[in-house]
């Protein structure tokens, strides 16, 4: 099914060389977007605190942009460490077949990408609803494109945004 599941995705590259293009801008620089669009929203958001405190609010502020961030950084260190124990290979080595649209060199199980940004969302998630949502979308799409990108197989992605998810529930956990 891991297999199905990819090739019904990588079958999307190789169609034409614009649609590739969209495919490793959306695998490889758009997760730069979402992160500045991540410490965007998260400085200029504002809801109504219950004091009127400047103070307050910035430590609010703090607290969220610091979580949030160290959530997604503890998920990308400790999914490299894990890449170490699994070793898994990626399609294109796999596959001979497959011609990734970009290169990687190390383990893909389970993705780091994919775990960064599920972690991200779901810790933006515990704080702004709404935002939380439209960053786990940004999440799938990075991964989705990762695997239109015959970089990762769709269990890669899937264990990555498990792991993240776990991160951001341990962390909130803390209670930083």
């Amino acid at each position: 099914m891991n297999n199905q599941i990819f090739f019904f995705f990588y079958n999307l590259a190789h169609q034409s060389k614009f649609l590739d293009q969209v495919v490793v801008f959306f695998a490889v620089y758009f997760p730069y977007v979402v992160i500045f669009l991540a410490g965007i929203f998260l400085l200029m958001h504002h809801e109504v605190f219950k004091t009127e405190s400047t103070f307050q609010v910035f430590l609010e502020k703090k607290k969220e942009i610091f979580s949030s961030f160290l959530t997604g950084i503890l998920a990308w260190i400790l999914t490299h460490a894990l890449k170490f124990l699994f070793s898994s290979m990626r399609p294109f080595e796999v596959l001979p077949q497959i011609q990734p649209l970009i290169s990687k060199t190390s383990s893909a199980f389970p993705s780091g990408h994919a775990a960064f940004f599920m972690a991200l969302a779901i810790s933006i998630f515990f704080f702004h609803k709404k935002a939380g949502y439209w960053f786990m979308l940004f999440a799938l799409v990075i991964g989705i494109a990762r695997v239109i990108a015959g970089v990762h197989f769709p269990i890669d992605i899937l264990g990555g945004f498990i792991f993240g998810a776990l991160i951001a529930y341990f962390v909130k956990s803390v209670k930083l």
